[in-house]
């Protein structure tokens, strides 16, 4: 069952977590945009109010939470609602698909990631941003999780989980991106890989 309660409730507490947290939004973005080819068709999945698609040009997401959709969609969005294991699409039909501090809320991560397999392209690929459950980000919000609007239902994932979770749906040729290295109130860089950064962003090929 999606977990949409909470985000029906404090829709708009998430869109202020932006404006107060804007250094760390666009550093966010800053490393998934290193993935996202502006010319090609994508989805978000988990699409929220479109805090992510919007700014990288994708204009199709899925949500099921109808508050957060509505902004998405007064921003421009087609918004479907609907759930991340059950993709409302024919197969092969996207050149990526991209999804951002949803999995944590999934109820079925692998199945959701077999349905974003089935819906790409033979040649696309699968962008997951994320926060790393073994960063020093990752341990903070695990350790104060249930004070959180938002984590108290969240379940976090390592790298390396997600990463045997992608392959063993059948994706392959990973790169990482990272980036949020300090508490600091400024843009931060994005990096190569793993281990070092708090939010993480996986690219991997059908």
């Amino acid at each position: 069952m999606p977990k949409i309660e909470l985000f029906e409730k404090y829709f708009q507490e998430y869109e202020d977590w932006f404006l107060k947290n804007n250094y760390i939004y666009q550093s966010e973005l800053n490393a998934i945009k290193e993935f996202i080819s502006p010319n090609k068709s994508g989805i978000e999945i988990g699409v929220g109010t479109g805090k992510f698609a919007f700014p990288l040009g994708i204009r199709t997401g899925v949500e099921p939470s109808p508050k957060m959709a509505e902004i998405a969609r007064n921003r421009g969005m087609k918004v479907i609602e609907a759930v991340a294991e059950n993709l409302p699409f024919e197969d092969k039909k996207f050149d990526f698909v991209l999804m951002v501090t949803a999995v944590c809320f999934f109820d079925d991560v692998q199945q959701a990631f077999k349905e974003a397999y089935r819906v790409l392209k033979p040649d696309g690929f699968i962008v997951v941003g994320l926060i790393d459950k073994n960063s020093e980000l990752g341990k903070t919000y695990e350790k104060n999780k249930t004070k959180s609007k938002f984590y108290k239902e969240a379940a976090f994932h390592s790298i390396d989980d997600i990463t045997q979770y992608l392959k063993d749906v059948g994706f392959k040729k990973f790169d990482y991106k990272q980036t949020i290295f300090t508490t600091e109130n400024i843009t931060q860089e994005v990096k190569n890989g793993h281990g070092e950064g708090s939010f993480i962003v996986i690219c991997a090929k059908k």
